[in-house]
């Protein structure tokens, strides 16, 4: 392997789906027509032999393989501090690229020197949409029942949820695409930096499209470009712990970004609890009501009770996904 430049540089992140991640590199070398690239696998202490398997299907993949789960900041930045490619291209392993998914995503980077970063229209397995670009954060919706918000303020709600609801028919500017799959320019990297390795999972490319914002650069959602996105394959086992992880993540987007005082911090605190604990009752009462009769009410229950719980022991480490 020389040091020339070349123009992508596909970063994917494993951790215990081998499967999956076998197929994503093969739609890879499938649909990559036009643009030069390397594969970067980085495998978060696997251990269903994913590394073994890459390594042996596909000899010229680089393969970093961790001791230690390092999150997805922290494996992604791995690879982006010896990428050769002109833009980064993150990848998550649960993808499955559409013909010439990633050569438009690149033309699209030459032709707008502004773009930081760039993603594609995702696809559940029967090809419908899913929802794949959005604004960024705000303390009204993040906090509140979103159900709520949107019938005692519509206005509101889609202000805030607006680019979720908007069908593009172009490529257009938006505040965050979805970290599954994003094209990312070196050139931002470089005078961002890398992704913010105190997130461990979740809002890491909300504060990295955030960052961008700060600093110049555009982010855009090219709704024509099409990508199969099979949805949280690594975390269905440990969907209790995922969902910590993404509160933990919350609070820290917004202790990072909005530059909270003590009094204020302590506030979003208060406020996270008291969601948790209202969302607790109310499906409790729920569960009484249906005599506990609906699985869905009833993990509903769990996982705030969990929620709960990770409240008020004080939001520790090891009640999240294993580091």
């Amino acid at each position: 392997m020389t040091t020339k430049e070349i123009d992508l540089s596909i970063i994917i992140v494993n951790w215990n789906t081998k499967q999956l991640l076998l197929d994503c590199i093969a739609s890879i070398y499938g649909t990559i027509k036009r643009s030069s690239f390397e594969v970067i696998v980085v495998d978060n202490a696997s251990s269903d032999g994913s590394a073994e398997a890459v390594s042996h299907a596909y000899p010229a993949v680089k393969v970093l393989k961790n001791s230690l789960n390092l999150g997805y900041s922290g494996a992604n930045n791995m690879a982006m501090r010896q990428m050769r490619g002109r833009h980064a291209v993150i990848l998550n392993s649960d993808t499955y690229l559409k013909e010439s998914s990633l050569d438009d995503m690149a033309d699209f980077m030459e032709h707008y020197p502004e773009a930081g970063i760039c993603g594609p229209q995702l696809l559940n397995a029967d090809g419908t949409l899913q929802n794949s670009a959005g604004n960024f954060p705000v303390l009204l919706t993040e906090f509140t029942s979103k159900h709520l918000l949107k019938v005692l303020s519509p206005r509101i709600y889609y202000r805030a949820f607006g680019t979720k609801h908007t069908v593009f028919k172009e490529p257009a500017q938006v505040d965050v695409v979805l970290g599954a799959c994003m094209m990312v320019r070196k050139r931002a990297i470089e005078s961002v930096g890398i992704m913010d390795e105190d997130y461990f999972l979740f809002y890491e490319e909300t504060d990295w499209c955030y960052r961008m914002r700060r600093s110049g650069w555009r982010t855009y959602y090219l709704p024509e470009v099409k990508v199969y996105h099979f949805g949280g394959q690594s975390r269905k086992e440990i969907n209790l712990r995922s969902r910590v992880e993404s509160w933990r993540s919350r609070y820290l987007f917004y202790k990072k970004n909005m530059h909270l005082t003590s009094c204020a911090w302590f506030g979003l605190l208060l406020l996270g609890f008291m969601q948790t604990a209202y969302q607790f009752l109310i499906y409790g009462l729920l569960n009484v009501v249906t005599l506990f009769s609906s699985k869905r009410i009833r993990r509903r229950w769990q996982m705030f009770a969990y929620l709960l719980a990770w409240h008020m022991r004080g939001r520790p480490v090891s009640m999240g996904i294993p580091r």
